[in-house]
């Protein structure tokens, strides 16, 4: 599967029931896209890819539930905790102009507004009015940034690059790990 042919929407988080019913989180609770689709891919915790034809959707308090096609008991249903779900780009409706898929922000490096990396984004989290960005660079302090204009004026995706404006409260203590490029005079 290539990485442009799918976008992960999210995760298998338990079965449901007894037959085979499994609930899914997405990224985006407010997203109704598994309900629009016929079909997902899943990545199983094993690396094991498998597509599988959607048979009923119905949404439920803070995930959806779902049933597969052949997944016809608690036990096949409870294999798939865990797995990511992805969705066919060409079974969606493309984004607006400035609009973003939440999954396509995943895997972005994340770099400050002089260009010094501060990781890459590794999640989203949608738990409140806006999505926040989880940022992880290793030997360094996880970042989790709101993805709102103020925090996030460049998203370059073909780029594959994002460009972070972190809250003042991270700024007061300065750079993170190693030394900004030249310029970084202020002294922190």
């Amino acid at each position: 599967m290539s990485a442009l042919a799918c976008l992960e929407l999210g995760y298998v988080a338990r079965a449901h029931g007894l037959r085979g019913e499994v609930a899914v989180r997405a990224f985006d609770p407010a997203s109704e896209t598994l309900g629009t689709v016929e079909r997902v891919r899943l990545r199983l915790r094993s690396g094991e890819e498998r597509e599988y034809a959607v048979e009923s959707f119905r949404p439920a308090n803070k995930e959806d539930l779902l049933y597969f096609e052949g997944v016809e008991s608690r036990t096949a249903a409870e294999a798939l905790v865990g797995a990511k779900v992805f969705v066919y780009r060409e079974d969606l409706e493309p984004p607006e102009e400035g609009e973003f898929f939440q999954g396509d922000l995943v895997g972005l490096a994340a770099v400050d507004e002089q260009g010094a990396s501060l990781g890459t984004v590794e999640e989203v989290w949608a738990t409140g009015e806006v999505p926040n960005l989880v940022i992880r660079a290793k030997g360094r302090p996880e970042l989790v940034v709101p993805f709102a204009d103020e925090f996030v004026p460049t998203v370059d995706v073909p780029a594959g690059r994002i460009v972070i404006r972190p809250p003042e409260y991270l700024e007061a203590d300065g750079p993170q790990g190693p030394a900004g490029g030249p310029g970084d005079g202020d002294g922190g």
